[in-house]
């Protein structure tokens, strides 16, 4: 791996850590309705973006001036991953979707393998066969999946599509820098205002706990690992950030452990070692010569 690929791929795993605090950060905003959360913390995350572009007196049409697909694919994966997860929770269990949805780092590793210049490693494969195994303990294993659910099963499982699709795609894209994603934030925060007009009844934060949550989210899982992503899977190693990216999950856990949110027990421990495994068996025996882009 050179060392622009292993920074890209560093870059990703800031992205994983944010997303770690998601629940955590989620549980401290309270009960504001999804799309509206969604518009609240997309809104942050484009002004924060916005606001560099001014201190740094950057053009603003030339960063946003990007080709229709180019947008077509960073609001669809951006506004589309969340819109499909919010059905999936309000139509099926949260566990099994969950668990449905959390596929994308999986289908990365294989959907990353039909790009030019990759082929599919057998250790990354394996590493993230063995991750969703241990998310699968995580999460309890949840009750079984029922026929009366599928709606919410289907729509998780096109929650983990749009998000690998959009993750892989992103490679063929390489060439758009990441300042864009801030107006793909833009765009995707007034998608989510005006789901939240339609469907939502508006439920403003009660404290300054809940408005730290909102904003923590905006700048965080919601912002800038959204930033970091980007870069990362343009720039960096596709199958191993999808390995890797099943460790949000277990690190979102533990830190609902250690403020005591969440109670420890054996799934913890044993999904950890599974992760961990996972992520040290994909990312030992590198070859020497690789192809470029893998």
């Amino acid at each position: 791996m050179t060392g622009s690929v292993r920074r890209a791929t560093l870059a990703g795993t800031v992205s994983i850590g944010l997303w770690s605090t998601l629940a955590l950060l989620t549980r401290l905003a309270g009960n504001i309705p999804p799309f509206q959360l969604l518009a609240m913390t997309f809104s942050i995350a484009f002004i924060l973006m916005l606001s560099k572009w001014l201190w740094c007196r950057q053009s603003l049409s030339m960063v946003l001036r990007q080709p229709w697909p180019v947008w077509l694919l960073g609001v669809g994966g951006l506004f589309g991953y969340h819109l499909f997860y919010f059905i999936a929770l309000a139509n099926a269990p949260v566990v099994e979707a969950s668990l449905i949805a959390y596929l994308w780092p999986l289908l990365i590793v294989l959907l990353s393998s039909l790009l030019p210049g990759n082929r599919l490693q057998l250790r990354h494969l394996g590493g993230a066969l063995l991750a969703f195994f241990g998310v699968w303990l995580l999460l309890g294993r949840g009750s079984g999946f029922q026929v009366a659910y599928l709606p919410g099963y289907l729509a998780a499982a096109v929650c983990a599509l749009i998000w690998s699709g959009y993750s892989v795609l992103s490679r063929l894209v390489s060439q758009v820098p990441t300042d864009a994603v801030g107006g793909f934030c833009g765009v995707t925060a007034i998608l989510g205002l005006i789901s939240h007009a339609l469907w939502e009844t508006t439920v403003w934060p009660l404290d300054a706990v809940q408005w730290l949550g909102v904003i923590g989210l905006g700048l965080g899982p919601m912002g800038l690992a959204f930033f970091t992503w980007d870069y990362a899977v343009k720039h960096g190693n596709l199958q191993l950030l999808g390995v890797l990216a099943y460790a949000a999950p277990l690190l979102s856990t533990l830190l609902l452990v250690l403020v005591g949110m969440v109670e420890p027990g054996m799934n913890l421990l044993f999904s950890s070692l599974a992760i961990s495994g996972a992520a040290l068996f994909a990312s030992l025996g590198l070859p020497a010569r690789r192809r470029a882009g893998n």
